[in-house]
C-alpha cells in the first residue's frame, strides 16, 4: 500500500442520513443551537457552487447533482448539501438503514465550543421506558461524518439500552471549519475531550459508565482522549484503529523532510495524491455504491498539513501503547488493506490493560461495521453490544 493510502485513506463509513425531530427543550444547555427542521435557503446560497464536478449520481436528479458538487470548504454549504439529500438518504438500499429499531429517540444540535467554533452533534436514545445502561461516545473515520452510516450502527447500539452520543469534528461534517483541515492533531482531540465532558455530565448519562469508540483516524483519537484522561473512561471500543503505519509504508526521509517543509509554507493545499480506496473499505460492492451518497464526506486529496499531522499522530500513539490501561475491545477485518490488522495484533499485545480483547475477522475488510455481507455486520455489532453488556454487569 502506497503511503498516500495510509494517509489519505477515506472513511466512507459514518456520515449523513435523515434528519431527526429535533428537541430543542429536552436537554437545554448553554450556547446550544437546536437544529431547525426547517432549511432556510437564504445564508447559503450565496456559496459558490463552481467547485469540482462530481460525476452523476444513480437515481439523483440533476439538480441534487449539481447542489453536490458545490464547494464544501465550509460548514454552510455541507449543511444545504445534506439537507437536500435527507429524501434520497431514507430510501437508501442497506442492511444499516432497513434493519434499524424503531422507536429510537434522536437529537441534533450545533454548540460551540472554546475555540469559537460550531460543533454539530446528535444523540440516540433507547426508546421511552427502556432503562440507560451507559453512555457510549463515537469518534468519526478521516473524512467522514457522524452520521449516514452510523445511524443504523448508533440506533442497534441504543436500542439495546445504551446513549450513543456523536460529533462531527472542526472541518468535518456539519461542524465549522474548513474542510478536511486538520492544523494540529491534538487541538482536535482537545475538542473532542472538551464536547464529551460534556455530554458525560448530561444529567441522563450522570453516574453511569461512559465508553469511548472510534473507527479508523477515530480510533486514533480516542486513544489519545483517553492516553490524555486515562482515569475519565470505562473502556475503549477500537474498529479498524490508525495506531500505528506498518513497516515499509512511510516515505523516505528525504521525502518526509519536503513535505514537513511544505506543509508550513501551504498547510491547506491538497497536494498529497488523491486514491479513492472505497474498493479496500467495502466488500460487498452493493454497500460501495451506497457509500457514494454520503456526499459530504471529504474526498479530495488530502491537506499538507493534514496528512502531517495524522502520520506525527500515529508516531506519538505508536510510542504510548504500553499506556493504553481501559478495558479495551480492539475489532479489524483479516483483509484490510488500510489499516493493516497485524498493528491492532500489537496494540493489543503492547497494551498495559488488565482487560483486554481483540477480534480479527477472517476476510473482512476495512467498513467491518458497515461494509461486509449483513450476517458479518449483524455480528460485529452484536461483538460490540455484548461486550458492553457484559461490563456494565459487572457495574
Amino acid at each position: 500500500m502506497e503511503v498516500s493510502e495510509v494517509l489519505r485513506f477515506r472513511s466512507h463509513s459514518f456520515s449523513l442520513f435523515r434528519r431527526a425531530p429535533i428537541s430543542s427543550t429536552e436537554h437545554p444547555h448553554n450556547h446550544v443551537i437546536p437544529i431547525s427542521p426547517k432549511f432556510s435557503t437564504n445564508t447559503t446560497l450565496s456559496v459558490a457552487t463552481t467547485a469540482k464536478k462530481k460525476s452523476s449520481i444513480e437515481g439523483v436528479s440533476e439538480e441534487l447533482t449539481t447542489i453536490a458538487s458545490m464547494n464544501l470548504d465550509f460548514a454552510p454549504s455541507r449543511r444545504r448539501v445534506r439537507a437536500a439529500f435527507t429524501e434520497v438518504h431514507q430510501q437508501l438500499d442497506h442492511f444499516l438503514f432497513k434493519a434499524a429499531p424503531a422507536g429510537i429517540r434522536t437529537e441534533e444540535w450545533y454548540e460551540r465550543n472554546s475555540r469559537g467554533l460550531e460543533i454539530f452533534c446528535k444523540s440516540w436514545m433507547p426508546e421511552s421506558g427502556v432503562p440507560l445502561k451507559a453512555a457510549l461516545c463515537f469518534c468519526h473515520g478521516y473524512g467522514s461524518t457522524c452520521t449516514f452510516f452510523f445511524e443504523g450502527i448508533a440506533k442497534r447500539i441504543a436500542a439495546s439500552g445504551y446513549g450513543v452520543y456523536a460529533m462531527d469534528y472542526p472541518g468535518f461534517g456539519l461542524s465549522e471549519g474548513l474542510h478536511g483541515y486538520i492544523p494540529d492533531f491534538d487541538d482536535l482531540v482537545d475538542d473532542v475531550i472538551e464536547q464529551y465532558t460534556k455530554i458525560k455530565d448530561r444529567p441522563e448519562v450522570c453516574g453511569l459508565p461512559r465508553y469511548i469508540m472510534g473507527q479508523s483516524m477515530g480510533g486514533a483519537i480516542a486513544l489519545k482522549v483517553h492516553l490524555k484522561e486515562p482515569n475519565t473512561w470505562d473502556g475503549v471500543i477500537l474498529v479498524a484503529p490508525m495506531c500505528k503505519i506498518a513497516e515499509g509504508m512511510l516515505p523516505s526521509t528525504a521525502v518526509l523532510k519536503v513535505l514537513s517543509i511544505l506543509s508550513k509554507v501551504m498547510p491547506k493545499a491538497k497536494l498529497f495524491p488523491h486514491k479513492d480506496i472505497s474498493k479496500l473499505t467495502f466488500r460487498e460492492p452493493g454497500k460501495r455504491k451506497v457509500a457514494g451518497y454520503n456526499v459530504i464526506s471529504y474526498d479530495d486529496p488530502t491537506r499538507l498539513k493534514t496528512g502531517m499531522e495524522l502520520l506525527s499522530a500515529t508516531q506519538e500513539i505508536e510510542s504510548q501503547l504500553n499506556k493504553v490501561s481501559a478495558p479495551l475491545l480492539i475489532l479489524h477485518g483479516a483483509a484490510d488493506k488500510v489499516t493493516d490488522p497485524f498493528v491492532s495484533q500489537f496494540l493489543y499485545e503492547k497494551a498495559s490493560s488488565k482487560d483486554k480483547t481483540v477480534k480479527i475477522y477472517e476476510g473482512g475488510y476495512h467498513g467491518i461495521l458497515e461494509g461486509e455481507p449483513d450476517d458479518r455486520i449483524f455480528a460485529v455489532h452484536n461483538d460490540i453490544i455484548s461486550w458492553l453488556d457484559f461490563r456494565c454487569s459487572l457495574e
